[in-house]
């Protein structure tokens, strides 16, 4: 049964079925060959009971904040102060790249918004200052994954739902790996240059003066960042309360930049919409199939077969990790976080492994699987902000910074204090 699954599941992606009827589909053919009682007469009162969520409320209220900082033009400005701090280093404005994904990412909580808001504003620069355009596109890839590890994080709401695991713990344990991550990708470019010093383009010119008037383009994602999570950990609100004070102060933002009118506001909810309707159907059709899986013995197994093959935990764990990043290359991310986490989890938790540190481990994972072919949605983002080329040029310009994140898997398993320090002295 475990093979039919996988069988199933791959097939239906493969002739392009959209991801939420695939796992709706797998559901219905488990449920009508392998269960006793029609399970599907269930989907109503699941949709239902998961749809009431209080936790749920965060995602669309964290995409709506993504879409105004965007529309009101704020990741632009804030983009080009970044230019003016950190394009003195080997590499100039692919640091900024990074710098930028990083900030815009502790304001909005997603990848693809981080990617795409950052490649339409940082591509012109390519041939503004001559860079090697792979590289540079794949600072971009790579740094849009920033987006669902640095909190507030989309995914990491839906882990701590699914893991009944503390929310405000996994924002504090994301901290130090985002950061690190950002800096590991930096350092890759700077490798990458001094090694090369072509790709690295011509210098950007700019003076102390300008660099002192570009910083108060840094405080406005700096400071939706510090009003939600900050609203957090000072215990005035909870992640949910957090997005929706972080929409208002992003309101407020726009306001402040002229931007805020009621064709910007439609466009945004529009966006919204689209997005938070998606992400849901996918979520409700993915807990449908986990809830058959369980009924039908599925999970049972997947742990019987785990016992029976006589590894020690860790190497359970790095199974674990190869299963993640070949399946990251044939499945997007929010899909592979909702099927695999209930499955996955409780076996590596029940092995003694922490339910926070194991989070952001799989949200790394799932960082991956955004920049690596054939189903990476980053690439296809950076790729659809350029104005032709092919996508060749996106994965080969992406490969060094998979490299490097498989550095930063290897780090955290060897020293799990790194995800694991904040929430230890808070908690």
């Amino acid at each position: 049964m475990l093979a039919w699954t996988g069988v199933i599941l791959l097939s239906l992606l493969a002739l392009s079925v959209p991801v939420a009827a695939a796992l709706g589909w797998l559901g219905l053919i488990l449920d009508n060959f392998f269960s006793l009682m029609p399970l599907h007469l269930a989907l109503g009162e699941i949709v239902w009971q998961n749809a009431v969520e209080y936790v749920l409320v965060a995602i669309p209220l964290f995409i709506l904040l993504g879409e105004i900082l965007l529309r009101a033009g704020i990741a632009e400005r804030m983009y080009g102060a970044m230019v003016q701090w950190m394009s003195w280093l080997p590499g100039g404005t692919m640091h900024s790249n990074i710098g930028s994904c990083a900030i815009f990412a502790a304001s909005s909580g997603s990848s693809v918004a981080t990617a795409a808001t950052v490649g339409t504003v940082a591509y012109p620069e390519v041939a503004r200052r001559g860079y090697n355009e792979p590289l540079f596109l794949g600072t971009l890839a790579a740094g849009g994954t920033l987006g669902i590890l640095i909190p507030p994080s989309i995914n990491l709401i839906i882990y701590g739902l699914l893991t009944d695991t503390s929310v405000p713990q996994l924002y504090l344990a994301g901290f130090i790996p985002g950061l690190l991550l950002a800096s590991l990708f930096m350092l890759t470019i700077l490798v990458a240059v001094l090694i090369k010093p072509k790709w690295g383009g011509s210098p950007v010119e700019t003076t102390w003066d300008k660099r002192w008037k570009s910083l108060p383009h840094l405080l406005p994602p700096l400071s939706i960042f510090v009003v939600v999570v900050g609203s957090i950990y000072a215990g005035i609100a909870t992640p949910t309360e957090a997005a929706s004070v972080g929409v208002v102060a992003s309101m407020i933002l726009a306001a402040c930049f002229g931007a805020l009118n009621l064709d910007m506001l439609r466009q945004a909810v529009e966006g919204t919409l689209r997005t938070t309707a998606m992400v849901m159907l996918i979520i409700f059709a993915a807990l449908f199939l986990n809830f058959v899986l369980a009924a039908v013995g599925m999970t049972g197994k997947l742990i019987e077969l785990i016992d029976n093959l006589g590894v020690t935990p860790m190497q359970t764990l790095w199974v674990v990790i190869v299963f993640y990043i070949v399946l990251g290359c044939f499945m997007e991310t929010l899909s592979m976080l909702i099927t695999t986490t209930p499955l996955i989890a409780p076996i590596l938790i029940g092995l003694g492994f922490d339910p926070v540190w194991l989070g952001i481990l799989i949200t790394i994972l799932l960082e991956t699987a955004l920049i690596t072919p054939p189903v990476g949605v980053n690439l296809y983002i950076v790729h659809g902000v350029r104005d032709g080329g092919a996508m060749n040029d996106v994965i080969i310009g992406t490969l060094p910074f998979v490299l490097t994140m498989f550095v930063m898997i290897g780090m955290l398993v060897m020293f799990p204090k790194i995800a694991l320090f904040l929430p230890s002295l808070f908690y």
